[in-house]
């Protein structure tokens, strides 16, 4: 599986933003009374432990739509609410993303970021699960309408994360389109530990994948798929536990650029995988990370073997 390159320079370059430190942003931001449409999920497709959904928390929604919308070609639903601005991101006919618009507080350690929402049966079992495993309750479980009922938590390590039981099942497992996310990883402290936490909660396969240079590098699987890593985060310095996403791109050269044309930053500069496609990781202006990753048609995402 790739990444294993891609991750030691994240783990580098990207200063972690879902902490502890702005885990009251996901929950005042997603507690709200609000009418959220579903993900675009399949009634017969349940993907326990598959990362279907993500939301931007950020203090400028037009800024967001205006970025995302030019780098990736969405466009943006809004969607009603008590007090809550939020749009719902469109690859093509595909709801991807959601958007909340946040003020954030003026620290240094609280800025927008990237919510990972990871499938799940039963939100309520899965949230119990993870607090009897050390988690924390960010966001204790919820039921929206349209959506689902979810739940925000802070891992062990504090990596923040949400599980989602879709009201309309899971996202297919198909491969995803220039424009959708394709893969996940999480950077932490503890990768060890933090496998088997995730693994108690989502019954994960577990796959160490060497790395040349010692390090942990766990690929988590389920349903025969690989569906996201764990990885080392350096000692040192304030770089903190997070989890980043990677929507597929054609070229992340192209990407790149269209990023820094419209306002956002390089965090990693394109390079080669082990697989010889090229991996980045930008900021949008408003400062949130995220990854683009070049995927070719005939590579496949089954699970290591």
């Amino acid at each position: 599986m790739r990444l294993s390159e891609l991750n030691r320079a994240i783990a580098w370059k990207v200063r972690a933003v879902a902490t502890l430190a702005c885990a009251s942003i996901f929950s005042v931001a997603l507690a709200a009374p609000i009418q959220l449409p579903g993900i675009g999920g399949v009634a017969s497709e349940h993907h326990p432990g598959k990362i279907i959904w993500a939301d931007l928390v950020t203090p400028d929604m037009a800024a967001a739509e205006r970025f995302y919308s030019g780098l990736f070609g969405w466009t943006f639903q809004s969607v009603p609410g008590a007090g809550v601005d939020y749009a719902v991101a469109m690859s093509g006919a595909q709801p991807v993303a959601g958007i909340v618009q946040k003020p954030l507080p003026n620290d240094e350690h609280r800025q927008p970021a990237w919510l990972t929402f990871i499938a799940v049966r039963d939100v309520d079992a899965a949230e119990r699960l993870a607090l009897g495993n050390g988690a924390k309750s960010i966001s204790k479980a919820k039921t929206y309408a349209g959506r689902g009922r979810q739940a925000v938590l802070a891992d062990p390590d504090g990596a923040v994360f949400a599980v989602l039981a879709s009201s309309h099942g899971d996202t297919a497992d198909v491969l995803a389109t220039p424009g959708e996310w394709i893969w996940s990883s999480l950077l932490a402290q503890d990768p060890e530990r933090e496998a088997n936490f995730y693994q108690s909660i989502f019954r994960y396969d577990l796959f160490d994948l060497p790395r040349d240079d010692g390090a942990i590098h766990v690929i988590l699987s389920s349903d025969d798929y690989a569906r996201a890593s764990i990885n080392q985060l350096p000692t040192g310095g304030h770089r903190r536990p997070h989890w980043i996403n990677f929507i597929r791109v054609l070229s992340a050269d192209d990407a790149v650029a269209k990023a820094v044309s419209l306002g956002g930053k390089v965090l990693v500069q394109p390079y080669p995988d082990r697989h010889g496609d090229k991996v980045a990781v930008i900021a949008d202006p408003a400062g949130a990370p995220l990854g683009v990753m070049e995927w070719s048609d005939s590579e496949s995402k089954a699970e290591p073997k």
